[in-house]
């Protein structure tokens, strides 16, 4: 979660250099909002359908260049106001700091001995980026208006968190600007680069994730031109493709469930500072203090002076790591292969092929 960033940044709050004219950048979002939306495309013509899309959005970003607001600066340069912003806020931030940890991208390094099992980090609520918070923000009103938004988590917090970033005032600004600027997902993966992934179990995700977030991006750009409770948002003149790719690789890489504030149900956030933790195998060792009302974390093992304290992320493969976090574990001890075996309903054992399959647990 600790990658560094690539790009080079512009100047914060440049706004748009570009001129386009609505009517035109109007007529490509419907066509790809059109081309997203259509059925399923026949077998074989998935890698047809991926290129058609990706043509659109890439005329669609050739017009929007110059228009989104960057921050001044490189990314370390902020991981010092974030972390006296967490301090500020009640966070732990005794006994590790944020380093450059190389290939590897920056991580949490600690500044003294920890033991394994030992609490080395909390982070309180009021750090949280949630679909709560969300709720309670400027982007409440069409929230509250939109089912897409409320029947999808990460979308919610995707334009909670660009609407954050376009708001010099932002409780969270301390945490967005040391971000990552861009990724390693394969959003934004080059054409050839995809195609590499042809004949693997990985290239299906892909293309559909893709095409969701294209299809996302064009139904969303609509609905802030249109949608009287969209009029204010600050991102309604300046929300572009590059900007819905960062922001849903932002939460792609980093969301987490956690409890709603009456804890009767789970949440999607984003956890400021726990996320600069880096991936190794073990167990989950963060949970949620619903009397303390924070994420807490103790170490996986024990840690010496300057060592990386890292965390487990889950049971992905790393076909699901490169999909959704961006990056291939090389040690890792939870890879695995789906295997797709069908079974004909007009083969003669046919039902007897299905009662063996359903009685190991296996649809057939």
């Amino acid at each position: 979660m600790g990658k560094k960033s690539r790009v080079k940044t512009q100047k914060s709050g440049s706004g748009a250099t570009a001129v386009v004219a609505p009517k035109e950048m109007m007529n490509l979002i419907s066509e790809l909002l059109q081309k997203c939306s259509s059925a399923t495309p026949s077998a074989g013509k998935e890698w047809e359908e991926y290129t058609q899309i990706r043509a659109l959005v890439e005329k669609i970003r050739k017009k929007q260049k110059g228009i989104s607001i960057i921050f001044d600066g490189s990314r370390e340069e902020h991981f010092s106001d974030l972390l006296a912003w967490a301090q500020d806020c009640g966070a732990s931030t005794d006994g590790f700091t944020v380093a450059d940890f190389g290939t590897e991208g920056f991580g949490l390094q600690a500044t003294k001995d920890i033991k394994a099992e030992e609490l080395f980090l909390w982070i309180p609520r009021k750090m949280l980026m949630t679909v709560e918070s969300a709720q309670s923000s400027i982007l409440g009103h069409l929230y509250g208006q939109d089912r897409i938004m409320q029947a999808m988590g990460n979308v919610t917090l995707a334009l909670h968190l660009l609407c954050e970033r376009c708001t010099p005032t932002s409780h969270w600004l301390p945490y967005i600007r040391s971000l990552p600027s861009d990724y390693d997902t394969p959003l934004y993966f080059q054409q050839d680069e995809v195609q590499l992934l042809q004949g693997t179990q990985a290239i299906a995700d892909v293309l559909s994730q893709y095409k969701n977030t294209a299809r996302q991006y064009a139904y969303f750009y609509k609905l802030m031109q249109t949608h009287p409770a969209a009029s204010k948002l600050p991102l309604k003149d300046s929300f572009t493709f590059d900007d819905y790719r960062w922001a849903v690789s932002s939460v792609m890489t980093r969301q987490n469930q956690i409890p709603t504030e009456d804890g009767s149900r789970v949440t999607l956030a984003l956890i400021p500072l726990w996320d600069m933790c880096n991936h190794t195998n073990g167990l989950i060792t963060t949970g949620y203090n619903l009397e303390d009302d924070r994420c807490e974390c103790v170490a996986l093992r024990d840690y010496k002076e300057n060592e990386q304290i890292y965390i487990f992320y889950g049971t992905r493969s790393n076909a699901e790591f490169v999909i959704h976090n961006g990056f291939f574990f090389q040690d890792n001890a939870h890879d695995r292969v789906k295997i797709k075996l069908g079974v004909s309903k007009s083969e003669r054992l046919y039902a007897m092929k299905a009662e063996v399959l359903a009685r190991a647990g296996i649809p057939a």
